[in-house]
């Protein structure tokens, strides 16, 4: 029978689909890295998140991996190329928390032009400073998105109801423009955006995206919003945009400090660059929550089945 680890917690809909389809399917979701590798020596497929990196040192001990299956999109924590020089079969999911990313998307940037985190801490302060919460409309901006995968193109459909021009660039994806958006070059993007929102994975091409010299190249002041990846915007070089006013104002889902031991980051000592964003009135963190709801989470499991199964059928 062919087994197959469940190194994370997922949906049990996956767990359930491929039990039916006659998979053998075993929880490893507490196992450490070092008992995971006398575990998946015999195993036929696991199903992760981003607990244990599958990196050369566990893939070499599971002789015989058929695939890997991750709950997300990112692929950052498998070691790829070995995968590939194996033959293991990769799966993602992007598809099952697209919408979500695109709705998070969406309401960090609202709040930002809204001012509504400050609004909100005023007026449970007793404070009715109307003036001083005076928002920017959405409608008449050009809105540039870097990445046209899944959730760039669901950020895009969810901008549909709102008068922007959306700019759209893609390294890898070409001929996507339609009458809501333009394809076009990072220059261009560069030049025309009120808003820059990042849909980007996580690769040598792309850690640190977001340096000082693309803020200098940025053409005007603008917002920005970081939905991707932790290193592909550099925290330092934003803070000296946003104390430079280049940067207007931001939305990050996701950090580059961000690792498996974020719980503990505040019990250190918190790097100068840090310290200001959460100071910053401008500013929205949120915990990579940005695909992470409810029916992203079914969402996610489902799609995994069905690319699992299809493919083993």
């Amino acid at each position: 029978m062919k087994t197959v680890l469940f190194i994370d917690t997922v949906h049990p809909v996956l767990w359930d689909r491929l039990e039916i389809a006659g998979f053998n399917c075993v929880d490893a979701t507490q196992s450490t890295q070092g008992e995971l590798k006398k575990e998946i020596e015999n195993a036929f497929g696991v199903v992760i998140r981003s607990r244990i990196p599958m990196d050369v040192e566990v893939l070499d001990a599971a002789k015989h991996l058929e695939f890997i299956a991750r709950s997300g999109a990112g692929m950052e924590n498998i070691d790829v190329d070995y995968c590939h020089k194996r033959g293991i079969r990769l799966f993602n999911a992007p598809e099952g928390n697209r919408n979500a990313v695109a709705e998070h998307a969406l309401g960090m940037l609202l709040n930002i032009l809204n001012k509504l985190n400050q609004a909100d801490q005023e007026v449970r302060n007793g404070i009715w400073n109307r003036e001083g919460n005076r928002g920017i409309e959405l409608d008449g901006k050009n809105v540039g998105i870097i990445g046209f995968g899944n959730n760039g193109e669901a950020f895009a459909k969810k901008l549909a109801g709102f008068d922007v021009q959306i700019y759209a660039y893609d390294k890898y994806k070409k001929n996507f423009g339609d009458q809501r958006v333009i394809e076009c070059s990072l220059e261009e993007l560069m030049e025309k955006s009120d808003v820059i929102s990042f849909h980007i994975p996580q690769n040598e091409e792309t850690i640190y995206f977001a340096d000082q010299d693309f803020f200098d190249n940025v053409s005007k002041p603008f917002y920005l919003l970081n939905l991707s990846r932790g290193k592909i915007v550099s925290i330092e070089a934003l803070v000296e945009a946003m104390k430079g006013n280049k940067v207007l104002g931001a939305g990050l889902d996701v950090l580059e400090y961000e690792n498996a031991t974020f719980e503990s980051f505040h019990q250190q000592e918190l790097p100068e660059a840090f310290e200001y964003l959460i100071q910053a009135k401008n500013v929205i963190l949120t915990p990579h929550v940005g695909g992470w709801t409810n029916e992203s989470h079914y969402k996610l499991s489902e799609v995994l089945a069905d690319k699992i199964l299809a493919f083993y059928s």
